[in-house]
């Protein structure tokens, strides 16, 4: 027997558009804008007005010294002052590098020669003239965190007498030498030997610098290292002693 097979109408109902959303404006505006103090205007800038560190400083945060504004100013005054230079009768004076150039806005900073602080106590160990070589032509070299913790890497042998040389070490045995700082324990003796006292202008200062940048083959030791302020760390950059000093007010 056939079953009857009955349909039950379904009503179809068209989805009523919803109502449209406030768009979101201003997300990235509400959020805080990080900032930091232009080196050379001395200006707070956005982060994103500075060019990114790369090599060893390099970081989520960590940018260079000069702003966009800053940065256009040196190089147009670098461009015509390498016009002015090569017009001018003696072709053997050179235009002057950039970052020795002035810049408007910038704190006139007065460089006053000072002398060398004088070097700490030798402190206890064997003669230098001892020190020799593995070998494999290394000298071990150890030392302690600031947490206490002991360390040891290996070194070559001019590095090693260099820092023996500047009373930042001291020779343990024939092969090995010991670093006679920590990180804090160094930063900690340089600022309260220079009397919190910037070595390069005379103003407080809270940060090290080296006479002789570690691009240029120095190393953070009692002689080469002085006290000096945020402005001037950032001015001198990789510039030698000799060519910070000497050169125009930035």
């Amino acid at each position: 027997m056939d079953r009857e097979i009955t349909t039950t109408p379904v009503e179809l109902t068209t989805a009523q558009p919803s109502a449209p959303t406030a768009p979101i404006v201003g997300i990235e505006e509400s959020l805080p804008q990080q900032l930091k103090v232009c080196a050379y205007c001395l200006e707070p800038r956005p982060l994103t007005e500075f060019i990114r560190r790369t090599g060893r400083k390099a970081g989520k945060a960590s940018r260079r010294g000069a702003c966009r504004t800053c940065r256009k100013l040196r190089k147009e005054a670098s461009i015509m002052n390498g016009a002015d230079g090569a017009s001018s009768e003696d072709e053997s004076v050179t235009a002057e590098p950039a970052a020795l150039l002035p810049i408007a806005g910038a704190r006139c900073v007065r460089r006053i020669p000072r002398p060398i602080p004088a070097p700490p106590p030798p402190p206890k160990g064997l003669d230098l003239s001892e020190l020799k070589a593995t070998r494999q032509g290394i000298v071990r070299m150890r030392g302690r965190t600031d947490k206490g913790r002991r360390w040891l890497q290996e070194t070559d042998l001019e590095t090693a007498a260099t820092l023996v040389r500047e009373f930042a070490a001291v020779v343990v045995n024939r092969h090995t030498i010991r670093r006679i700082y920590s990180n804090k324990m160094f930063k900690q003796y340089i600022l309260s030997r220079d009397e919190y006292t910037c070595y390069f202008c005379g103003e407080y200062g809270d940060t090290i610098d080296h006479l002789l940048p570690r691009a240029k083959g120095g190393h953070t030791t009692p002689l080469n290292c002085v006290c000096a302020c945020s402005l001037c760390n950032q001015s001198k950059a990789d510039r030698s002693l000799e060519e910070f000093m000497i050169s125009k007010k930035d």
